[in-house]
């Protein structure tokens, strides 16, 4: 442990914090667009700056380790100052179409500019253009609205570990892209979606989401259904419908979701769903009650071990189901009907 000053309040701590990590337990709000818990710091926005006694010049909080006897001033004019300045260079080479632009609401640039009060952005000159890339099917890469914090880039090597994306040139036209800067659906990109969930602006975002807003959805927290590892995610509901998928940082995932976590949830709301029982009547299926539907089955099924035996069952059960919903299922069989006849798709 070692004692710090931070905003003139003594405070004792582990050694191995950074100055970030402090500054939020202690509830100081401190703007990044590059930092990720998970992820290695690497300093790349800048705007997490803070002023520290007897340094030159300002430290970037993310990567500085606390020292005994460290007095940290975390909103001083000199702080305050140079965050202005380092967000109005990141829009002079942006995009300043926050009418129209899907992120608009949620987009943490948008955020800290309106927090930090940038005001007129002063500096003029050549703009970065790309060309949209539309090439994979979920999701679409706008790099003109990048602003090259990195974090798609860190996510897909450190954590997805599928290493489709890089940094592109050197110096102004320095950007994020895949392997020789081809259309990401020419890749090894698996479409997990993780690049899109971590991008702090509008450069990737999901497609067809119908006009929608994250900043307009309600957050509804729930497992993941396509498999049994239980990922946590949050449904983004608007009027009663599935919008879109954010992943959530639950102890199963880590805030990592799959393609199928992070694209598949059309299904929900789907003309075609199934949302209640159905049961043959004159030659026809019609919705039922769940008291209806069980009471036929079990009624069935000693009708069935009866007159053939606990052998003439079989069951069938699914990789979308939780462990211990598997684990009951094929007790119910071997237990319950008394029969082996058991087995698991191991896949979707």
């Amino acid at each position: 442990m070692v004692n710090i000053t931070i905003d003139n309040k003594e405070i004792k701590v582990n050694k191995d914090y950074t100055v970030l990590k402090v500054c939020r337990d202690m509830g100081i709000n401190i703007p990044t667009l590059c930092h990720d818990d998970r992820l290695k710091s690497q300093s790349a926005c800048r705007l997490c700056v803070v002023e520290i006694e007897g340094m030159r010049t300002l430290q970037t909080s993310c990567s500085t380790e606390v020292r005994d006897g460290m007095k940290i001033k975390t909103n001083s004019k000199k702080v305050r100052e140079a965050r202005r300045e380092i967000l109005r260079l990141i829009l002079s080479d942006h995009p300043q179409e926050c009418l129209t632009c899907e992120k608009a609401g949620s987009c943490k640039l948008q955020q800290y500019c309106e927090e930090i009060n940038v005001g007129k952005v002063v500096y003029e000159g050549e703009r970065n253009k790309y060309p949209i890339d539309n090439s994979n099917p979920f999701y679409y890469r706008d790099m003109t609205k990048c602003i090259n914090c990195g974090k798609c880039i860190r996510v897909c090597n450190e954590l997805q570990c599928t290493n489709a994306l890089t940094f592109i040139d050197r110096g102004f036209k320095s950007h994020v892209g895949a392997e020789f800067d081809k259309d990401i659906d020419n890749t090894v990109c698996v479409s997990c979606g993780n690049c899109v969930s971590v991008c702090p602006v509008g450069a990737l975002m999901p497609k067809n989401n119908n006009g929608f807003r994250l900043s307009q959805a309600e957050r509804v927290r729930t497992t993941c259904s396509y498999c049994g590892v239980g990922c946590q995610m949050d449904l983004m509901v608007k009027d009663n419908k599935v919008l879109g998928v954010e992943p959530a940082d639950g102890p199963s995932n880590n805030g990592l979701l799959c393609v199928k976590g992070k694209f598949g949830y059309k299904f929900i709301n789907h003309p075609d769903r199934l949302k209640k029982p159905l049961i043959k009547k004159e030659g026809k299926f019609v919705e039922s009650s769940w008291e209806e539907a069980y009471e036929l089955i079990s009624k069935k099924a000693k009708e069935v071990k009866e007159n053939k035996g606990a052998d003439a069952f079989a069951g069938l059960t699914s990789a979308r189901c939780s462990n211990e919903e598997n684990y009951l299922f094929q007790k119910l069989f071997r237990a319950v009907i008394g029969t082996n006849n058991v087995d698991h798709c191991a896949r979707l």
